[in-house]
């Protein structure tokens, strides 16, 4: 077998395409096994560079040599060696040359790439003060695009986002009002796609991270930042005309209207986490206070049914600011669900109505 994956190897060198062809053809069918895989294992050093060099040298129309990238990198070890042979590069390269199946697979192996910390590095070309962003700015750009009806060929590009803001340099670029990189990810917020949506908010949560130094620019983007953190955390209630008076138009028009509740509590509980983050900062909390974003939570705990996004509401209720003599939604000891039973989560929803209500009287 060993000689005749050589021999296998030796044909993505060949002059002949149809050769080159067959034999991608043949390693994209192995990638799809571990036993495949782990014949392939013994010569990624040959393999991963002739791959790298068909990419970089425009071979990847067929799709088979970039189906088989991303399935091999999905392993780190082969992630690593694919950083140093330049992928993130050569797929970049490679994006609007294809064709929309080609990008979605290229975006792919962007993805797995920069789950490393190099690879995100990367791909903010670190080092290069004259091109540094420039990968980030195009990706940004293809993922504000609305999608063509059928397949979306960059709704991954969220998740290229999460990785890359996870890093220091990654949310700097998002945050950088002169490239406005997170104002055209927000626009993405209410998107069908639930790929998309996480990419969204997923990125958010991470920005909130430089609240205590970068307050300023993420509120100067509060016309779309407030809506896309509250309204998944918002439930389904439909507000009347005076419990909307004191809010904003880009909150006050959704919330005036019937629409699906969040279905998602990925999202729910990533929203939770960013606006967390936001309200620690005492600008934050004032602005949040202000559009009523308080009296949306409530409504949206008391509906409010996995424990994991219970406790990120809870988190937030623990904020109490002197200056208002006021907490913010509920008390945590209002919590007596023990199970999830349905029995304890009506007793758990009576128990939340009584501590808003309580909370109204208080405030007044």
């Amino acid at each position: 077998m060993a000689e005749e994956l050589d021999e296998l190897l030796m044909f993505l060198s060949s002059p002949a395409p149809n050769l080159r062809k067959a034999a991608v053809d043949i390693i994209e069918g192995l990638t799809g096994s571990d036993e495949g895989i782990a014949k392939l294992s013994t010569k990624l050093s040959i393999l991963l560079p002739a791959l790298v060099q068909l990419l970089a040298g425009n071979k990847a129309r067929s799709g088979s040599m970039s189906r088989a990238l991303v399935n091999l990198s999905q392993d780190q070890e082969v992630g690593e060696m694919l950083l140093e042979l330049g992928a993130v590069a050569s797929a970049m390269d490679q994006i609007g040359k294809q064709g929309q199946d080609v990008d979605k697979l290229m975006v792919m192996l962007l993805v797995n790439l920069t789950t490393l910390e190099p690879g995100a590095r990367l791909l903010c070309e670190e080092g290069d003060e004259k091109l540094k962003g420039l990968h980030m700015s195009r990706l940004v750009r293809l993922f504000s695009r609305t999608p063509e009806e059928g397949d979306d060929a960059y709704e991954h590009v969220g998740a290229i986002l999460v990785n890359v803001s996870r890093t220091d340099l990654g949310r700097k670029l998002m945050l950088d009002t002169k490239r406005g990189l997170l104002k055209q990810v927000l626009r993405q917020c209410d998107s069908k796609s639930l790929v998309r949506r996480r990419g969204v908010i997923g990125t958010i949560r991470n920005c909130c991270f430089e609240a205590p130094s970068h307050l300023p620019s993420l509120l100067s983007l509060s016309e779309l930042l407030w809506p896309c953190l509250i309204l998944p955390a918002a439930g389904s209630k439909i507000y009347s005309e005076e419990e909307r008076s004191k809010m904003p138009p880009e909150l006050a028009v959704p919330l005036s209207i019937e629409r699906q509740a969040e279905p998602d509590s990925q999202i729910r509980r990533e929203a939770l986490d960013a606006l967390y983050l936001l309200i620690k900062q005492e600008a934050g909390f004032r602005a949040f206070w202000e559009l009523g974003g308080a009296d949306v939570l409530k409504s949206g705990y008391e509906n409010e049914e996995d424990p994991e996004v219970m406790d990120k509401y809870e988190q937030l209720g623990s904020l109490v600011r002197t200056d208002t003599h006021a907490l913010l939604f509920f008390s945590l000891h209002a919590r007596t669900y023990q199970t999830q039973t349905h029995s304890s989560t009506r007793a758990r929803h009576r128990s939340s109505r009584r501590v808003a209500a309580a909370l109204d009287r208080s405030d007044r």
